[in-house]
């Protein structure tokens, strides 16, 4: 068992919204296109910034605690969690409102892509319980249970961090939509 009853009842909820959510994201609709309406445009720069903030708060928050700086690698970890939370407020609401938008880059890229899409998006799913888990067993001073947890989590949301920058620049930079 990894957390309270209350804690595994509220990820449960909160996992249930977000998986319906994404699962409308992804179905393919009249909303899927090329563009992107220009009241959302600046979603996602923001959503990447998000994402960056989050990795470089990470890597920040590990050279801290290996230098035993407790109280700094507290205040990185909660950083990256708020950016985390942020970025995945901002996602939603996003292809919410403006829906799936298409990848039209072609050949080489297409697979590369999905590549990276499919396997950020499934460890973006898992990450969220690992994350709220082991932030909440470091800041209840269960430094075991926490340094358990957290040699899966780190790396797993390190990766879903730069994965996800990595993905705007494909979706949004290298292969415009317009």
């Amino acid at each position: 068992m990894f957390a309270s009853p209350m804690l595994e009842n509220s990820m449960l909820t909160n996992s249930t919204f977000a998986s319906s959510v994404f699962a409308r994201m992804m179905i393919a609709s009249p909303l899927a296109n090329h563009s992107i309406p220009a009241r959302y445009a600046y979603f996602p720069a923001l959503n990447a910034t998000l994402n960056a903030s989050s990795a470089v708060l990470l890597l920040a928050g590990r050279i801290l605690i290996a230098k035993r700086k407790i109280a700094a690698h507290r205040a990185c970890m909660i950083a990256a969690m708020v950016a985390s939370a942020l970025f995945l407020c901002c996602y939603l609401f996003f292809h919410y409102e403006a829906g799936n938008i298409l990848f039209l880059g072609q050949g080489w890229a297409r697979p590369i892509y999905f590549t990276i899409l499919i396997s950020h998006v499934t460890l973006a799913i898992v990450i969220v319980p690992m994350a709220i888990i082991t932030l909440n067993r470091g800041l209840k001073a269960r430094y075991p249970a926490h340094r358990a947890i957290a040699r899966w989590t780190w790396p797993l949301w390190m990766y879903v961090s730069i994965t996800g920058v990595i993905v705007y620049f494909m979706l949004y930079q290298w292969f415009p939509h317009s």
